[in-house]
């Protein structure tokens, strides 16, 4: 058994001992119909609870992977001649474009080569810091 294994199992022994103290109890000291009922009741807000938050969880794709930059806008950081730095999201990446921009303007996203993007000056003004 790996170190990650055996946390696994210890971090693990809690919830069960808990759950399985919490039925005992339920079954020995509540009265007789209630404590069954209390338990069936445990377990089906358990599965409701547990539907609930799996469909929540998908209802919409993830969204990831570089070509999801494509059309956004950043802001140039170094001149782009024919390349530099441009700002996304708060993040740093490599860009070259056709045309030169200087620090501060306005870049659209046109495409994705590995860690390099390829933007296009726009002739908007900046509105909001990025």
């Amino acid at each position: 058994m790996t170190e990650i294994d055996y946390i696994a199992r210890v971090s693990l022994y809690p919830r069960w001992m808990l759950t399985i103290v919490a039925i005992i109890l339920a079954l020995f000291v509540l009265p007789s119909p209630w404590g069954w009922l209390t338990v069936l009741a445990a377990a089906v807000i358990d599965l409701l609870e547990t539907w609930f938050f799996w469909c929540w969880s998908r209802r919409r794709r993830s969204v990831v992977g570089s070509h999801t930059l494509v059309g956004r806008r950043g802001v140039v950081v170094t001149t782009l001649a024919p390349r530099g730095k441009v700002r996304v999201s708060g993040e740093l990446w490599q860009a070259e474009s056709t045309a030169a921009a200087a620090p501060g303007q306005e870049v659209v996203i046109r495409g994705v080569d590995g860690l390099v993007l390829t933007v296009e000056p726009t002739d908007s003004p900046r509105t909001n810091p990025v």
